[in-house]
């Protein structure tokens, strides 16, 4: 007898397992390594700090790491920093690398010009692990070494010797501090600064860059949407790299402008945003459509809306040309009831298909998936 589905699993596909890779999508390779315009220049010092003067100033708030969830009324400068990403190996080998002496690499700051405060542009996963591991704890559980040689297995910070933990203490970080004076042009530059240093490691994507360039109404608007349970019923447990979020704008940006849409995608979703950034889009007509178009597709079709085959993997072009033409049909008048089979049709469409599986940012593409999709959610394909 075949065991029963768990709840997380429909169609076949557990879809809360389903997005567990850190790694960089081809478009957003291709997006990060897009040409952009040069930025202005901005002043900047280097300072060496000790690993516990660090974790000091952590505790103390005088160094912030700024998150684009929620206002924090410290943070003058636009916010420009992920969620913590690294894997628990990471960690124990960076802690290691420091008891062993081995060089690491620096970190970059803001310095806000209204109270001094130290806003980290690059390094908080290194950052974030020596906060953890000097406070004892990691994902509710005891921070002890595990991925290690045998010499540090099974050590915290509180059971290190003296030697280890002087040698801890007292190894110095560099920092590049970048002096910050609110103006949109040094905003811009510092955008560029960190988009540039993306490299190695677990690599932003380009909204996690841009979530926080543009931080404001827009994105805590858009993080709103990103809870509700329709939206969620269709895109499955939250990305660890806000692919969700970054899916909503695409499908706002296209709402409102799909005519102007040109490659590269980066560059056109940044505009939406920068133009866009105080607009709290859940209290506006498009925001409305929006979780009525997500409610139908979660009601009437389920999460296979946004997926072919049983691999369980949102695929982002057909979630956006079908979300846009669903808000569409929302705001002429509403959806078919029978929308199950039209989107099934639009997902065998050759067509479509092709322009949601290939150069799936080229201009000729977008223009043509929504046009499907438009035309099957109205019957006049």
């Amino acid at each position: 007898m075949d065991a029963e589905p768990s709840e997380n699993e429909r169609d076949g596909v557990d879809y809360e397992a389903v997005e567990v890779d850190l790694t960089l999508l081809p478009e957003e390779r291709i997006d990060l390594e897009a040409k952009d315009d040069a930025p202005a220049s901005v002043t900047f010092s280097t300072q060496d700090y000790p690993i516990d003067g660090l974790v000091t100033r952590l505790r103390s708030g005088a160094m912030l790491v700024p998150q684009f969830r929620g206002e924090d009324p410290r943070v003058e400068t636009a916010g420009f920093q992920r969620g913590f990403v690294w894997t628990k190996g990471q960690m124990d080998r960076f802690i290691e690398s420091l008891l062993l002496g081995y060089p690491i690499p620096g970190i970059f700051l803001v310095k806000q010009a209204g109270d001094n405060r130290l806003l980290v542009l690059d390094g908080q996963q290194r950052l974030e692990t020596l906060r953890r591991f000097y406070t004892g704890v990691h994902d509710g559980r005891v921070f002890s070494l595990s991925n290690v040689d045998e010499q540090f297995k099974g050590l915290t910070y509180e059971n290190l010797d003296e030697s280890q933990k002087i040698i801890l203490d007292d190894s110095y970080m560099q920092a590049t501090i970048v002096a910050a004076d609110g103006s949109s042009a040094v905003d811009d530059a510092i955008y560029q600064i960190f988009e540039r240093l993306n490299s190695g490691g677990t690599q932003l994507t380009p909204h996690e860059i841009r979530v926080a360039l543009y931080a404001g109404q827009l994105m805590s608007s858009i993080e709103a949407l990103n809870q509700q349970p329709a939206w969620r019923s269709l895109y499955g447990p939250k990305s660890r790299r806000i692919r969700d979020h970054e899916l909503i704008l695409r499908v706002l940006a296209l709402f409102d402008r799909a005519s102007e849409y040109r490659r590269p995608l980066k560059q056109f979703l940044n505009d939406f945003a920068k133009s866009n950034r105080q607009v709290d889009v859940g209290a506006t007509d498009p925001g409305r459509w929006f979780l009525e178009a997500a409610s139908a597709l979660a009601d009437l079709v389920g999460p296979t809306a946004f997926r072919r085959g049983v691999s369980g993997q949102v695929n982002a072009a057909q979630a956006e040309a079908l979300m846009v033409a669903a808000m569409e049909r929302a705001q002429s008048g509403g959806l078919p009831a029978d929308l199950q089979s039209r989107v099934d049709l639009l997902q065998h469409d050759d067509e479509f298909v092709t322009a949601t599986t290939r150069a799936t940012a080229d201009n000729d593409r977008v223009e043509l998936r929504l046009s499907r999709a438009r035309a099957l959610l109205a019957g006049d394909a």
